[in-house]
């Protein structure tokens, strides 16, 4: 356990390389779950845990971690499966997603596996949309699946996702044109989180799951007509399958003529080395997630006068 919590303190060093360190879990079943480290902050065995009313199914109960007091979630639950019973030989990964922090328990805590995004793969496409993957790789000859953590976090405490009426008046009023705005994430709830409130301020939405998608979709673009005839803004998540955010940045900062779009980074990551990223891959912006206030507050700021 002491090797997990040295390398999870050491794990910036992969940032805008399209690395990333995966931590490997188990639930109750055979099959081996990964989590990206960049969002874990802590691993640790099970706490007493306290029970509380009116707490969420899939909330085991809540720790006092740190000075924090923290809710744990039953991933095996949470994932559809039995819950976990007996947790005192059980691990809790501490994790940082949107702005919170939150426990998720777990049967047991393997490895950290040093990875190139190009093998992380999107869910097959049979998997259906009830599924909690946001993406799939292979370790040792087997499966792991990566869960869809904004997913489980949004059927416990669903987000807020509607932009103020003041802003609506004014992106409407200032920008009485639809603009179109491509967003790249690879988590189904993310997606519609930010659809919502990028609709609600009079912008259409092109859809893509990850950065190779977002790039392929932007060149074809490119060669019908001139990109910015087309597009006003490029929305992108940072951790995704096959490319991720800060490569695709990259490569529309490398291509001529995509060079010149708008491209805000919206991530469920934090820290301070985001801000550098963002400035050695030259995005625009970097927002965490999700505030749809500030979402819809720099995408006003990206249109045009």
């Amino acid at each position: 356990m002491s090797g997990i919590l040295d390398s999870v303190n050491q794990r910036t060093q992969l940032v805008g390389q399209n690395r990333l360190e995966l931590l490997t879990f188990k639930l109750n079943r055979r099959q081996r779950y990964g989590i990206n480290v960049f969002k874990v902050k802590e691993v640790l065995q099970c706490p007493k845990l306290t029970a509380m009313p009116n707490l969420h199914p899939l909330v085991k109960g809540i720790a006092h971690i740190r000075g924090q007091t923290i809710s744990v979630i039953d991933m095996s639950l949470a994932t559809g499966g039995r819950p976990i019973e007996n947790t005192e030989n059980c691990f809790v990964i501490i994790s940082e997603f949107n702005r919170s922090v939150q426990g998720f328990l777990v049967s047991a805590v393997e490895r950290i596996i040093n990875m190139n995004w190009e093998d992380i793969l999107p869910p097959p496409k049979g998997a259906g949309t009830g599924n909690y993957l946001t993406a799939v790789t292979e370790i040792d000859g087997e499966l792991v699946e990566i869960l869809d953590v904004e997913k489980i976090l949004d059927e416990i405490s669903p987000r807020h996702t509607e932009v103020s009426q003041t802003l609506r008046d004014e992106m409407i009023r200032d920008n009485p044109v639809t603009r179109r705005v491509l967003v790249a994430d690879d988590s189904s709830v993310a997606r519609k989180q930010v659809q919502r409130a990028i609709e609600s301020i009079g912008c259409e939405c092109i859809l893509v799951k990850d950065g190779k998608e977002a790039l392929t979709k932007l060149r074809e673009m490119a060669t019908e007509d001139s990109i910015y005839n087309q597009l006003d803004l490029v929305i992108s998540d940072i951790e995704m399958p096959e490319m991720d955010g800060y490569t695709l940045t990259a490569a529309i900062r490398n291509d001529a003529k995509l060079k010149d779009l708008h491209v805000i980074l919206h991530t469920s990551l934090s820290g301070v080395f985001n801000q550098a990223m963002v400035d050695r891959v030259g995005a625009n912006a970097f927002i965490p997630k999700f505030n749809p206030d500030e979402l819809g507050a720099a995408v006003k700021a990206a249109m045009p006068e």
